[in-house]
């Protein structure tokens, strides 16, 4: 029986949130179909995740989106709908967060959108990302969704009708609209839950993967036996769909201690189309025998300089804006996933960026993945099964991870016990 629906607006952001409830063992599942039959798909899970993938869509049309999906939800019954968001507030928070309140009919919708173990806290409503408030962050500059403001309740305003209010958590019970909840540290994610149990915020609520660490006890779900680390595929094949610097920087450290790192040209990537061609073929098939013989590859949808100049340069010859750069080169890596997933490697698979994640699993007909562990913060473990095997992949938010993540990565692998 579901008791809890999480509604995620990109595919990584469902994973990193629905493990953690399957990291303490509650049955946890993640469907990037939201309007799928939720009966033939979910037997024996608690935690429902949809991935709604709104991140790039109109507000309007990401409210009306994440309306119909909450208010399904409510009207089968589950008791507890949480809108999982960004921690670097990317996407259509404001509209979002009106549509559960208003699908779910709640006077009060509490927001917690701190992540304090990444180091992304809210303190005195301003969103902070390594101590810099975000809009002045790697996150005010992203090239297709920066942030411009820090003030979470002002954001909010951007897109919503309800009133958003700072609030402590303490002050919950006289709140009405979006209470936007300070935390700084974990122990202020457990004094929002202790509050909230106080309050009507068992019914709905929102945050991003932080909040979620104690919504089990909130909810009372019960823990089962964690889930221990598995041992993993030998090598990593990395996908790179994330123009994010951190992610980058991860990249550049892996070159340096032992992956071949091979970057995919402008002028295939920005043409998905071309994989139909004899050239594109044969780059597919390169790539492919480069898998199954390199143990440690890195498969970069970014150029070699940090600009991605030329790929920008390319993508304005061909009069290209933003949003189209973004849908075809999600839509080559999805490509690109799809023709390696049956290769005989025995290789666990990182992908990062949500776009290409879920473009590979629709283009699979992969329609959900369940989330084991985080290897490390952020960073998640799940099963799917690809071409009829089941595989291990690992995903992470283009922002996550330490800049030594490769290696750490590889040195576990290595350190495995062989099967």
């Amino acid at each position: 029986m579901i008791r809890l629906f999480i509604i995620a607006d990109d595919f990584t952001g469902g994973l990193d949130t629905g493990v953690q409830f399957a990291s303490k063992g509650i049955p946890t599942c993640v469907l990037t179909d939201p309007n799928a039959d939720w009966d033939e798909t979910i037997t024996g899970y608690e935690v429902l995740v949809a991935v709604a993938e709104t991140r790039h869509l109109p507000p309007r049309e990401a409210y009306d989106i994440v309306y119909a999906v909450a208010r399904r939800a409510v009207e089968a019954g589950i008791g507890h709908i949480y809108k999982k968001t960004d921690s670097a507030l990317r996407g259509n928070i404001g509209a979002e967060l009106s549509a559960v309140a208003h699908a779910c009919e709640v006077r009060l919708l509490p927001f917690v959108p701190a992540l304090p173990a990444m180091n992304r806290i809210t303190r005195n409503g301003i969103q902070y990302i390594d101590g810099i408030p975000v809009a002045e962050s790697v996150f005010g500059r992203d090239p297709f969704e920066p942030v411009r403001e820090s003030d979470v309740a002002k954001l909010i305003a951007l897109q919503s009708d309800i009133p958003a209010v700072k609030a402590g958590a303490d002050q919950l019970r006289d709140c009405r609209g979006i209470a936007v909840i300070d935390a700084e540290s974990e122990a202020d994610l457990v004094r929002a839950e202790q509050h909230l149990e106080k309050t009507e915020g068992l019914r709905a609520s929102a945050g991003c993967a932080g909040f979620a660490t104690v919504l089990p006890d909130l909810l009372g779900l019960e823990r089962r036996s964690a889930q221990k680390l598995p041992v993993l595929d030998p090598g990593l094949f990395v996908l790179c769909g994330s123009v994010n610097p951190i992610t980058q920087h991860q990249l550049d450290h892996g070159e340096t201690n032992g992956y071949t790192r091979v970057h995919i040209p402008p002028e295939i990537k920005l043409y998905p189309e071309r994989f139909r061609t004899e050239e594109g073929q044969a780059f597919l098939s390169g790539w492919k025998q480069q898998m199954e013989s390199l143990p440690w590859m890195i498969l970069d949808a970014n150029d070699k300089d940090p600009g991605n100049r030329e790929t920008a340069a390319c993508a304005a010859d061909a009069g290209m804006n933003i949003e189209e750069v973004r849908q075809r080169i999600s839509a080559s890596l999805g490509i690109i996933l799809t023709s390696l997933a049956d290769s005989s490697a025995d290789r666990t698979l990182l992908i990062t960026g949500g776009d290409t994640l879920l473009t590979g699993m629709n283009l699979l007909k992969v329609y959900r993945m369940v989330p084991l562990t985080e290897v490390f913060p952020g960073v998640v473990l799940s099963r799917v099964t690809l071409c009829g095997r089941s595989r291990y992949v690992i995903t992470k938010s283009g922002g996550f991870g330490k800049e030594t993540l490769l290696s750490d990565l590889k040195k576990l692998i290595e350190k495995q016990p062989k099967v």
